[in-house]
Order: C-alpha cells, then structure tokens, then sequence
C-alpha cells in the first residue's frame, strides 16, 4: 500500500512539473498568439483621405486610377490587402499618395505599378507611409510572413533618411524645390511620424521585430522630432503661442505653404500636436511649459458669439473644384467658441487668403472657390482644453522631478 503511495505520488508529481515545463517554455507563445489575434483585420480609416482622392480627384501623375465597379477586399483579409502595399511600396521604402489599398486590382494595374517603383513620389501627405508601415508590422505579427517585416523595415529606413538633422520631416522624400521641402506639421504629418516611433520607443508588440541597432536609430529619430516640436513653438513679440502648419527646414522660421496658407500662427494643427504632447508619460518640464503655454494661448484666441454657416449657392465649376455652397460668418450669442485656422504674426487677428496670396481679415473678402473650400475655422482646441484639467493635474505637479 504504501509503495503504490508512493508511486502514485511520485507519477503525480512528474505530470506537474511537466505541465509546469510546458506552459514555461510555451508561455511566451501563447501570450504572442493571443496578442496577435487582434491583428487580423485592418483598420482602413487612416487610409480613408487617400481612398477619396484616388475616387473623387483625378491626378495626372498617378500610375494607375480606379477602374468602375471594382470590388474591394474586406478588412479582414489581411494578407491581400498587404501583398497591395507591397505593390505601391517604391524602391526608396517611401509610398505614394492617393491610391485606395482595400482596391482589388487588376494584373496590368499591378504590372504598371511594378514598372513605376523606381519613381520615387513618396510622401507622408495624407497619411502615406507611416500608416503603411504600421499594417504591414501588425500583419507581419500575425502571419510571420517575412516580406511584409522586410517591407516594414525598408519603410523605417525611409523614415529615417528624410529626417532632417535638425529632427523635421519634409513632406516629401527625396525634396523637392517647392514648399513640400519644408518642416511640415500640417495634416497630422509630424503627429504620425511621432505616434509610429512612440510605439517602437515603448516596446509595442508589432514592432519588436526590428533588430537593436534600427531600433536605436528610431528612437534617436523620435527624440530628434520631439525636440523639433519645442523648437518651433512660436514666441511672438515675446509670448509663447502655438505652432505654424510648416517652417523652413533651415532656419526653422514660420513660412508660405501652398499660396492660400501663409506663415502664421495654427491653430489646427496646433492643436494636434499639443494633444500628442499630452499623451507622453513622465513629460519633462519643457513639455509641460510648452502644453501651459499654447493652453493659454487657445484660451486667448478664443472667438466668441460667432458661428459659420453652410448656404446653398448656384454650382460653380472651377479648374479646382466645383461648388455647390457657400459659407457665411453670422453672429450668434448662443455659439460655443470657435478659433480661426490662421492668427496673423505679431497681431495675432484672424487671416484669410485667395490663391494669390493676399492677406485679408475676414472671410467675406475671399473668392467663394476658396471660402467654400477650405476649413478657415476649427474647434479644435476645445479638444485640448477639455482634456487640460486632468493633464495637469496628473503631470505638471511633477515636472521637475522627471527633467532631473
């Protein structure tokens, strides 16, 4: 009896430590296949500007357009949706703009496509490149496919040779000589770089595929980017205030855009880049002054008892658009705060501007084309006031503790 004990006892406790082994050795796998069941469908809304403007803007210089009535893949069909931005991927790791990566393609649009790799018309408009290299990183989590971690990798090589030293980003790579060249914040660029290397500098799960030496260089990259941000933040006659949508990649000045966005103070964009601001644990004291200080600005910029008005107006075709409304300035008492897209350097009044490049002060001298089709006012940082009072009482308190 007590040997049959014995032997029971013994049978059970080599079942458990082999168990024990077992989930040991396996743990690190389950907890990787669990983390990557949520890869497997694609999340296509930081693709949809691009859709649009492949269906609803002709271009000229694109390879291929939309073909009508073609279907598209579904979100979950990962790998088909990967092998397309395998496709549209250029020889410099950089993508283009405007094409629709959920279009099922025909074989000559991807012939055309492979033929036109080595033009290199790569951007980050629109959300190009660094949402592509995201797909791919989650897609390669979940099927261990080597060309899309290939893929992904040439893509952070791209990022970090348009990097200028001073920590910018152009808007396109390789530069080109007209205001594409310069430090853009304008459409979430930057905010996307920075988003994509913050996950790689936290450890995220899609990205720890990248090799220590390419990692070391990314966060240097975001690091670099981080201080670009505080660099440019606007001290006008001696206040500090927001950020410009783009600045000279030289002298890191506020400067034109296309002929309708002048140098001035953004609130847009501005405010995009202060929520990313918010979003950093442990900020050092810089980051916090640079957050208190374009808080205050928002609050003084704010624009009261007024609101803008969508109207019906007769179609009106231009070789830009066509338009079929028109906006109006009205008064209104009852109206939340509203803020201009532009403050004017040094005077900081609210600026308008035709495609000629003249600067007027309210939204009524512009030519409709312009007033109807671009976003002169924004609520924007209501965004970030709303989210201030937690923020600061979470972070500033303990500034200096995390600079030291």
């Amino acid at each position: 009896m007590k040997r049959s004990t014995f032997l029971f006892k013994t049978i059970l406790i080599s079942k458990i430590l082999t168990t024990a082994i077992f989930l040991l050795v396996n743990s690190e796998a389950f907890c990787q296949h669990k983390a990557c069941s949520k890869y497997t469908e694609i999340d296509t809304r930081p693709f949809d500007d691009n859709a649009h403007h492949w269906y609803n803007i002709f271009d000229k210089d694109n390879v291929i357009n939309p073909m009508p009535n073609r279907p598209k893949y579904k979100p979950t069909e990962i790998t088909n949706v990967a092998d397309n931005i395998l496709l549209f991927q250029k020889n410099n790791g950089g993508w283009p703009k405007n094409y629709d990566i959920m279009a099922i393609l025909t074989d000559a649009q991807k012939d055309s496509l492979i033929r036109a790799k080595h033009i290199l018309n790569t951007t980050y408009d629109n959300g190009s490149t660094y949402t592509q290299i995201a797909v791919l990183a989650n897609v390669y989590t979940a099927t261990n496919i080597e060309k899309y971690k290939s893929a992904a990798l040439k893509g952070f090589d791209f990022i970090l040779a348009s990097q200028y030293k001073n920590g910018g980003w152009p808007q396109y790579y390789p530069l080109e000589t007209n205001y594409s060249r310069c430090i853009t914040f304008n459409d979430g660029v930057f905010e996307g770089i920075m988003e994509l290397l913050t996950a790689i500098k936290d450890g995220s799960l899609p990205y720890t595929f990248i090799d220590t030496k390419r990692r070391e260089k990314l966060i240097e990259a975001y690091n670099k980017g981080l201080a670009c941000i505080l660099k440019t933040q606007i001290n006008d006659t001696g206040k500090p205030t927001a950020w410009c949508q783009q600045y000279d990649e030289v002298k890191l000045i506020p400067v034109w855009a296309r002929k309708f966005e002048p140098p001035s103070i953004c609130n847009a964009e501005s405010a995009e880049l202060v929520l990313f601001l918010m979003r950093i644990n442990n900020p050092k004291k810089e980051i916090v002054d640079a957050i208190q200080n374009a808080v205050a600005w928002f609050q003084d910029s704010k624009i009261y008892n007024t609101r803008v008005k969508t109207i019906p107006a007769t179609r009106m075709v231009t070789k830009f658009r066509v338009s079929v409304s028109d906006k109006v300035v009205v008064n209104d008492p009852a109206a939340l705060p509203i803020w201009a897209r532009y403050y004017e350097l040094h005077t900081h009044k609210p600026i308008f501007c035709d495609r000629d490049s003249k600067i007027v002060y309210s939204l009524a001298e512009i030519n409709r084309e312009r007033r109807d089709g671009y976003g002169w006012y924004t609520y924007k940082p209501q965004m970030v006031l709303d989210h201030y009072p937690n923020w600061q009482k979470k972070w500033a308190p303990y500034a200096s503790v995390f600079s030291k």
